[in-house]
């Protein structure tokens, strides 16, 4: 009985994080990103931020750390939900990066705008461990570039 009391309590206790977390996103898409990456990669003994988060339609980069790593997430709209699609550094900073992972043109050029708009109230260090990511790794357990973009 006690530990299902502890289990519930910490449910509870983590509910009401996610939703304080999620609280300081602007939409419900940013909230919606915020939860899903939390849920996905936090930890007691290492707690994930995720900061800022950018969305161009079915589309979004959402920068985060946890702990000395950091990187960028490239998320994509599925079936009404979010999936992540691949963390990279620098690489899903531009729009050019972007279109090499997939993403349209339109889309692309929107989110690096948006990125580079939100990028300008973070701290210059917590860019450079964002850019420190280095490789760009796959969801799906590769580092490769969707099959539009391979080469024969």
């Amino acid at each position: 009985m006690v530990i299902a009391l502890t289990r519930r309590a910490l449910s509870a206790f983590l509910a009401l994080g996610l939703a304080s977390l999620a609280a300081k996103a602007a939409t419900p898409d940013e909230a919606a990103i915020v939860t899903l990456m939390v849920k996905s990669f936090d930890r007691p003994d290492a707690r994930l931020e995720v900061e800022p988060v950018v969305v161009a339609g079915d589309h979004a980069v959402a920068g985060w750390s946890q702990g000395p790593l950091a990187g960028r997430a490239l998320l994509r709209r599925e079936h009404g939900g979010w999936r992540i699609v691949l963390c990279a550094g620098d690489a899903i900073r531009s729009a050019e990066g972007l279109k090499h992972v997939g993403v349209s043109a339109r889309a692309a050029a929107t989110l690096a705008t948006r990125l580079a708009e939100a990028e300008n109230s973070v701290a210059p260090e917590r860019l450079r461990a964002f850019a420190g990511f280095g490789e760009t790794v796959f969801m799906d357990g590769g580092a490769h570039p969707p099959a539009a973009h391979r080469q024969p």
